[in-house]
């Protein structure tokens, strides 16, 4: 039996993620309307923070696995997978980010002016 609870949570991070992200850029209507403008954010702490987050993942995951393979009857196999496949998506996602900022900074760095 699935549980749609833990599916929804999932979800709902999800979604907070996705609000994160987008969060800092102030709709079109807002701005006529003469509301301030979004504060700026700064690059590096964006990209810290993301980063600390892939590493909770991974060490949620690690944590999960080594108390299933200990016998804590607590975890679920698919629980463990789950959490496994999370913190791979979210690992290779920041390398591609990774490797997107190198391209783009070897761009720039052979531009000429």
């Amino acid at each position: 039996m699935i549980d749609t609870s833990r599916i929804e949570a999932m979800v709902a991070q999800l979604k907070a993620a996705a609000a994160r992200a987008q969060g800092n850029v102030a709709p079109l209507e807002s701005a006529a309307v003469g509301e301030k403008p979004a504060p700026r954010v700064d690059f590096a702490s964006v990209l810290k923070n993301s980063l600390d987050d892939v590493n909770a993942s991974q060490e949620k995951s690690k944590q999960m696995s080594e108390s299933f393979a200990m016998g804590n009857d607590n975890i679920n196999l698919s629980d463990v997978m789950i959490a496994m496949q999370k913190s791979s998506i979210s690992f290779q996602t920041s390398l591609q980010v990774r490797n997107k900022l190198v391209s783009a900074y070897r761009d720039i760095m052979t531009m000429q002016v």
